[in-house]
């Protein structure tokens, strides 16, 4: 299993309001992509955060992430919601399953 964890600075003119909006979208966009067994989203709750934002993507492997991250779905998300409102990203991949062989992830 994989876990993909990507974490997003926003811009300054980003909105308590808006930043809800981009939970509710991201939820309502990634949960559609077949690859994707679980998904979490939500934003800090610490007002001076470097990483306010996040998106968490559980797949069954790095041939999935990889179609995951190709799917046109996750691609119109990456265009409408993150781009505009975002100004730097963290992608963290790490694999869940304990003692498993990482070049079979």
């Amino acid at each position: 299993m994989v876990y993909f964890l990507t974490l997003y600075q926003l811009k300054p003119t980003v909105s308590d309001e808006k930043l809800e909006e981009m939970i509710r979208s991201s939820r309502s966009q990634l949960l559609r992509i077949p690859e994707v067994l679980h998904l979490q989203t939500g934003r800090t709750i610490r007002p001076d955060a470097e990483w306010p934002f996040f998106v968490a993507i559980d797949v069954e492997s790095t041939d999935k992430l990889r179609m995951c991250l190709e799917d046109p779905v996750y691609i119109k998300f990456k265009e409408e919601v993150i781009r505009p409102f975002t100004t730097e990203c963290l992608e963290l991949r790490y694999e869940t399953e304990p003692g498993k062989d990482l070049k079979y992830s």
